[in-house]
C-alpha cells in the first residue's frame, strides 16, 4: 500500500473500530486507549480492542488486543500484520508489540499528547524514573520494529488527499477529546493503579 491507503486505512481503523470499542471501555470507567490490526496486504482490520484496566491493570490497548490475537484462531501472522495504536505505547506496551513478534507499529496521538491532553502522564513518567528516557528518547526504528505517527503517514500521502485524511483525523481527534473528559470526570470511582 502507497501511504494514501495506509493512511486511509489506518483512519478507517479507529473510525469503525477501535473508537466504538472504545466508547464502551469508558462508559465502563476504562482509559482512552486502543489498538488494532490492519492486514498489509489491503489494510483490511482483522481484529480491534480497547483499554481493559477495570479487569486488570495490564489490559491497556495494545495488550488487550495482543491477548485477544493469540485468544482468536487463524489470524494472520505478525509479520502480515500492521499494528496500530491510538496513542504511543507506552514502555510495557513496546515490549509486549516486540515480544509479540510485530515488525512495526504506528501511532495516532504522541506520549506528550497522553500527558499534555488527555491528562495521562504516566508513560512519560515511566520512561524517564525507570529507563531515564526523555520523551522521544527511544528508538523509533531498531533492529525489532519501525514505528510512525498516523501524522507522519498522512503529511507523506497524496497532496490532492491530505485534507481530506486531515479533516478525519481532526473528527477523530475531537471525540477522543469528548472520551477524555468523559474519563477525568469518571475516574475517580475506579480503582485502576494508576489513573
Amino acid at each position: 500500500m502507497n501511504d494514501t491507503a495506509l493512511a486511509d486505512a489506518l483512519l478507517r481503523a479507529l473510525e469503525d473500530h477501535v473508537l466504538p470499542l472504545t466508547r464502551k471501555g469508558v462508559a465502563q470507567g476504562n482509559k482512552i486507549f486502543g489498538a488494532a490490526l490492519l492486514r498489509k496486504s489491503d489494510g483490511s482490520t482483522v481484529l480491534a480492542e480497547t483499554n481493559n484496566e477495570t479487569e486488570n491493570p495490564l489490559w491497556h490497548g495494545e495488550v488487550h488486543l495482543l491477548k485477544r490475537y493469540r485468544e482468536v484462531p487463524d489470524l494472520p501472522p505478525p509479520e502480515e500484520l500492521i499494528f496500530l495504536s491510538t496513542h504511543e505505547p507506552c514502555s510495557m506496551c513496546l515490549s509486549a508489540i516486540t515480544w509479540a513478534g510485530f515488525d512495526n507499529f504506528f501511532d495516532f496521538f504522541t506520549h506528550e499528547d497522553s500527558r499534555d491532553s488527555f491528562a495521562i502522564p504516566h508513560d512519560l513518567k515511566i520512561l524517564k524514573e525507570v529507563f531515564t528516557l526523555n520523551p522521544g528518547g527511544y528508538r523509533r526504528e531498531n533492529a525489532y520494529w519501525k514505528a510512525r505517527s498516523v501524522a507522519e503517514v498522512i503529511a507523506d500521502a497524496d497532496p490532492d488527499q491530505q485534507a481530506a485524511l486531515k479533516a478525519r483525523a481532526d473528527a477523530i481527534r475531537a471525540e477522543y477529546d469528548a472520551l477524555s473528559g468523559a474519563y477525568q470526570d469518571g475516574k475517580a470511582a475506579n480503582d485502576i493503579p494508576l489513573r
